[in-house]
C-alpha cells in the first residue's frame, strides 16, 4: 500500500444569514514534492559531511605531506606554507610568511622564476617548473612545481627531484668526460711525442754547452716548459679518466705519514700540519703516485686559500656509504677508506662550489693556475672507483673528502725509483718506435748512457731482429704503433723466443693496449712520455736488475744440488734480516739463505724491517737500496744505531752507495747474484763487522 502526501485547503461554507453550515476541503497530491524536499535535505546533509571530510582530508594532506605546499598572493608574497618546509629545508612556516616568491630561488633560476610568476598573474596554470630552492643551511635542492591561480592568490605544490637532477647531471658529466677523454687521448699521444723530442734533444744538448752558464740557464728554462706541458697533458688525461693507473694495495695512514716532509716543504713554515689517523684503518687499492699528487694538490690549494698561514688537517678513517647516499651521488654503496683534507681558509661561495671540479675553472688570477688541479683529483678518484665530496662555508674553511673502496688484500710493497741512482750500462736494448724523431732521440739518450742500441720502426721489423738470433737484454717499445702486430703481442712473441729478456713499454697515451679498467695490466712496466734522461736511466736499471734476478732464480739448480758443498764453507749459522720489495727476488733469496743454513726474517719495506730489528736478534742485514718508504742507505744508518756491530749487505748494482763514508762497513752484493755470491757477501759482512768492533 503506497503512502501519499496531500496538501489540504479548508474553507467555511457560509449561509445567506451569515451562519456557517459546513466546511469545504480541497486536497492536492504533493507526494512528489515532499519526496523531493526530503531528498534535498538528505543531499544537503551529505554535502555538509563531505565538505567536512574533504576539509579534514585537505588539512591532513597539508600537514602530513612531504611535498612543499605554498599559498602565495598575486602581490608576490607568501601567505602560508605547510610544515614540510621545516623538515625538507629547515624553515619554520612563520619564517617564510611575508617573504617574496623568489626569495629562496637560486641566482641562476631568478629569471625563469619571474617568468613563471608572470604567467600565474595572467591566469595561466604552471606545470613542471623545475627550480632550485635554498635551504636554511645555504645548500640548494631541486623542486618541480605545479601552480594554480585562484582569485588574488595561487596555490603551489613542489616535489623534491634532487636525486633525479643529480642522476641527470652525473650522466651529462660522464658523457662530457667521455668526450673529453677521447679528445685528450687523441691529442696526448702526439703532444707527448713532441714533448719527448724537445726534452730529449735539450738533455743531449746539455753536455755540449757545459760551462756556458747563459746557455745552460736557457736550456733549463726550456726543460721547465716541457715539464709544465707534460703536467698539463697528464692532468687532462686524469680528468678524462685516461691515466694508466698502477694500483697497489696501500695503507693510506702510513702513506700520509711518509709524505710529511714533502708536505712541509711545499706548504712552508707558516702552515701548521696535523695528521689524524684512525686505528684499525682498512687498506685500499690505488695508484701511489696519483694519490700523492692528489694530496699535494689539495694541500697547495688549501695553502693558497689560507694565504700561506693557518692549519691544515689531514685525516684518514674508515667509512660506510649507505644505499641512499650512494643513489644520490652515483657511487656504489659499501665500505670505504675516507681521506679528508681540511683548511682554515676563506671558504668557497656556493655558486663557485658547484664548479670547482670543472676543468680550467679557477678563481686564481690569470697565470697563477691552470684550473686543472681539482679536476685531476676528481678524475683520478672516479677512475679508482671512489667518490669525492667538498664542503665549504665562506669564512669557515673547506674540507675535501675522498672515499676509496676498501680491499681485503695484504698491503703491497711500494718502490720509489726517484731515490735510485742515475747510471747507465752496457746491455743491449732494442728500441721500437714509429715516430722517427722520437726513436732517434731515445736511441741517442740510451747510447749516451752506454748501452748498445738496436732500433726498429714497427713491431714486425722488431720481431725480425729478435728472430735473427741477436742477444737482446731489453725490449723498449712504444705502445701505440701502426701495423697489424700490436705492441703487447710483440712483447709476448719476443719473450717466447728470448725468455730472459726484459720488456719496458713507453707511451704518451696507452689506449687500451696494456690498460684495462683504467689500470695497467699486472706485471707490465711503463715509462710515460715525455721522460727525462734521469727517469729513463732509473727505469731501465730497475727493469733490468729485476729481470736479471728473476733469470738467476729461474736458472738456479735445485736447492739440494749444491747445498752440501756450499754449507761446508759456511759452518756458522746466522740470523739474516732480508729487506727486498720485489716478491720473487725476496722469496728466491730467502730460499738461498735457508739452504745456506741461516735463519731468515723477511721484510718488504724499511718500516717493518726496523720493527723486526728491535724485536729480534739479527746478525746480518741484507737490504735492497730502492725501498718504497726509506732508502736502503738510510735504513742501514738506522739499523746501525739500533744494533751496533750488525753485518751489513747492500743487494744492488749501485757501487756509489757503499762508498759513502758512513756506509763503508757495508758489503756490496751486485744483482744478479748467485748462492755463492750471497754466501761470500755474508761472510765478508761478518768479517767487516768484527774488524770494526775491534777498532
Amino acid at each position: 500500500m503506497e503512502q501519499r502526501f496531500l496538501n489540504l485547503v479548508y474553507q467555511p461554507i457560509i449561509e445567506a444569514d451569515g451562519s456557517v453550515s459546513g466546511i469545504f476541503a480541497e486536497g492536492h497530491d504533493v507526494t512528489h514534492q515532499m519526496r523531493a524536499e526530503q531528498a534535498l535535505r538528505q543531499l544537503n546533509e551529505t554535502l555538509e559531511q563531505q565538505v567536512k571530510e574533504r576539509t579534514y582530508e585537505r588539512d591532513l594532506v597539508w600537514r602530513m605531506s612531504q611535498d612543499l605546499f605554498l599559498l602565495c598572493g598575486l602581490d608576490g608574497f607568501y601567505r602560508s606554507v605547510n610544515p614540510a618546509w621545516a623538515e625538507a629545508l629547515g624553515y619554520q612556516p612563520a619564517e617564510l610568511v611575508g617573504k617574496r616568491f623568489d626569495a629562496l630561488a637560486h641566482p641562476d633560476d631568478l629569471a625563469a622564476t619571474q617568468s613563471q610568476f608572470e604567467r600565474l598573474t595572467a591566469g595561466q596554470i604552471v606545470r613542471d617548473f623545475d627550480m632550485r630552492v635554498r635551504a636554511k643551511d645555504g645548500s640548494y635542492r631541486w623542486y618541480s612545481w605545479y601552480c594554480v591561480p585562484e582569485g588574488d592568490q595561487f596555490y603551489a605544490a613542489g616535489r623534491d627531484i634532487t636525486e633525479r637532477k643529480q642522476f641527470e647531471e652525473h650522466l651529462r658529466s660522464s658523457q662530457k668526460m667521455e668526450a673529453l677523454g677521447q679528445l685528450t687521448g687523441g691529442v696526448a699521444h702526439d703532444f707527448n711525442n713532441l714533448l719527448q723530442v724537445i726534452s730529449g734533444n735539450l738533455q743531449l744538448l746539455t753536455k755540449d754547452i757545459a760551462g756556458n752558464e747563459r746557455a745552460e740557464a736557457r736550456v733549463q728554462n726550456a726543460l721547465a716548459g716541457v715539464t709544465r706541458g707534460s703536467k698539463l697533458a697528464s692532468q687532462l688525461l686524469a680528468f678524462g679518466r685516461r691515466q694508466p693507473l698502477e694500483p697497489k694495495v696501500v695503507n693510506v695512514g702510513r702513506f700520509i705519514k711518509g709524505m710529511d716532509d714533502m708536505l712541509r716543504r711545499a706548504l712552508g713554515e707558516e702552515i701548521e700540519v696535523e695528521t689524524v689517523i684512525s686505528g684499525g684503518l682498512w687498506s685500499t687499492q690505488i695508484d701511489p703516485g696519483q694519490i700523492e699528487n692528489a694530496i699535494l694538490n689539495l694541500a697547495i690549494n688549501a695553502r693558497d686559500a689560507m694565504n700561506g698561514q693557518g692549519r691544515l688537517t689531514i685525516e684518514a678513517g674508515n667509512a660506510l656509504l649507505d644505499d641512499r647516499y650512494a643513489r644520490q651521488h652515483d657511487v656504489a654503496a659499501g665500505q670505504y677508506v675516507m681521506l679528508a683534507v681540511t683548511d682554515t681558509g676563506s671558504g668557497i661561495p656556493p655558486d663557485v662550489l658547484e664548479r670547482v671540479f670543472e676543468p680550467f675553472f679557477s678563481t686564481k688570477p690569470e697565470g697563477k693556475g691552470t684550473g686543472l688541479g681539482l679536476s685531476m683529483v676528481y678524475g683520478f678518484v672516479r677512475q679508482s672507483g671512489g667518490h669525492i665530496k667538498i664542503y665549504s662555508e665562506v669564512g669557515q674553511g673547506t674540507t675535501v673528502k675522498i672515499y676509496l673502496p676498501r680491499v681485503h688484500e695484504l698491503e703491497d710493497v711500494l718502490t720509489d725509483l726517484r731515490a735510485a741512482p742515475v747510471r747507465g750500462g752496457t746491455e743491449t736494448i732494442l728500441v721500437v718506435e714509429d715516430d722517427d724523431e722520437v726513436r732517434e732521440t731515445a736511441v741517442a739518450l740510451l747510447a749516451d748512457l752506454g748501452y748498445r742500441v738496436l732500433k726498429a720502426r714497427d713491431a714486425t721489423s722488431a720481431l725480425s731482429i729478435i728472430e735473427s738470433g741477436l742477444e737482446i737484454d731489453l725490449l723498449f717499445t712504444d705502445v701505440v704503433m701502426p701495423g697489424s702486430l700490436r705492441s703487447p703481442e710483440l712483447a709476448r712473441k719476443a719473450r717466447l723466443r728470448l725468455p730472459h729478456m726484459a720488456v719496458l713499454f713507453t707511451s704518451g697515451y696507452t689506449e687500451n693496449a696494456i690498460v684495462h679498467g683504467g689500470r695497467l695490466d699486472p706485471g707490465v712496466e711503463l715509462l710515460p712520455k715525455p721522460y727525462s734522461r734521469e727517469d729513463l736511466a732509473r727505469k731501465i736499471r730497475h727493469v733490468l736488475a729485476n729481470q736479471q734476478q728473476r733469470n738467476r732464480a729461474a736458472s738456479a739448480p735445485s736447492p739440494q744440488a749444491g747445498a752440501t758443498a756450499t754449507k761446508v764453507a759456511n759452518i756458522a749459522h746466522w740470523t739474516v734480516l732480508l729487506v727486498e720489495d720485489d716478491d720473487l727476488i725476496r722469496s728466491s733469496t730467502a730460499e738461498m739463505l735457508a739452504e745456506l743454513g741461516h735463519a731468515v726474517l723477511e721484510a718488504g719495506d724499511a718500516a717493518w724491517a726496523l720493527k723486526l730489528l728491535e724485536a729480534s736478534s739479527v746478525d746480518i742485514l741484507v737490504a735492497d737500496v730502492g725501498l718504497p718508504d726509506l732508502s736502503g742507505a738510510e735504513l742501514v744508518r738506522r739499523a746501525m744505531r739500533i744494533r751496533p756491530g750488525l753485518g751489513l749487505v747492500f743487494a744492488t748494482g749501485d757501487e756509489a752507495v757503499s762508498a759513502e763514508p758512513d756506509l763503508r762497513s757495508a758489503v756490496l752484493l751486485v744483482k744478479p747474484y748467485s748462492e755463492e755470491d750471497l754466501a761470500q757477501a755474508l761472510a765478508s759482512a761478518v768479517r767487516k763487522s768484527k774488524l770494526d768492533a775491534a777498532e
